[in-house]
């Protein structure tokens, strides 16, 4: 078998093309690549331009920044953990809890700073039907205004309703907007209040429901828990009953 001759090298002719003809000559003008850093070398790069500190400069450096500290005794340290005098961070003084909660108890006493009404056992509110809760603190703060008031101390049960319709009665005919209902807090019953918490089932029951927009006890320039506000809804105002 006859041995096929091998192919001729290729001579650049005028239909030859070779595009990466000119590669050769770049590679072997580019410079060499830069000697790599030393591990612990440090690059800090500010303004666009690379500074390399070596180990020896951080460590000055770093005694630099260290120079006023003060080492910690073996053991020292435990002792400071434990420490819970201080304030929520150092240097802040310290903080004496029981003597903050008597200074506050001392300001509620002779003040009465901080003493929030509706927070307490005795506070009442209402509203009519589909009427927001928010009338009702409205009310208790005051947004609203008194136009007349009654006081049912020393009343029975049987006397303090009589009174009590004939009041309401008269504020509806007269187109009051609110009202101030005094019944005390009843301290000397023996079990509750007995006038208070008939006041309540007045208002929302009977006649009155539909007459009442909203009610909450009063303020305590008004006499506080031993008062009742109470606001008219706007068609009862100078409607006959």
């Amino acid at each position: 078998m006859k041995k096929k001759n091998s192919t001729p090298d290729m001579i650049p002719g005028p239909l030859s093309h070779n595009p990466f003809e000119s590669i050769k000559g770049l590679l072997e003008d580019r410079p060499p690549p830069p000697p790599p850093l030393s591990p612990r070398a440090t690059v800090l790069r500010k303004g666009g331009t690379a500074a390399v500190t070596k180990p020896a400069e951080e460590r000055g450096v770093f005694l630099a920044a260290m120079e006023d500290v003060v080492p910690l005794s073996k053991g020292r340290e435990r002792e400071i953990l434990r420490d819970k005098t201080g304030g929520p961070f150092p240097g802040a003084p310290a903080v004496d809890e029981n003597r903050e909660a008597l200074e506050q108890l001392t300001r509620l006493i002779t003040t009465g700073a901080g003493f929030i009404l509706s927070l307490t056992p005795e506070y009442i509110e209402g509203t009519g039907y589909n009427i927001h809760p928010e009338y009702a603190r409205r009310l208790h703060a005051g947004d609203f205004s008194i136009q007349a008031h009654i006081d049912l101390h020393g009343l029975t049960v049987v006397e303090a309703k009589g009174v009590f319709d004939g009041f309401m009665k008269e504020a509806v005919m007269t187109g009051k907007t609110g009202v101030l209902i005094i019944h005390g807090r009843g301290l000397s019953s023996p079990a509750e209040p007995v006038l208070k918490k008939k006041v309540s089932e007045w208002l929302t029951s009977g006649v009155w429901r539909k007459q009442v927009f909203a009610y909450a006890s009063a303020r305590s320039c008004d006499g506080g828990t031993g008062a009742t506000y109470v606001l008219f809804r706007p068609r009862a105002r100078g409607k006959r009953l």
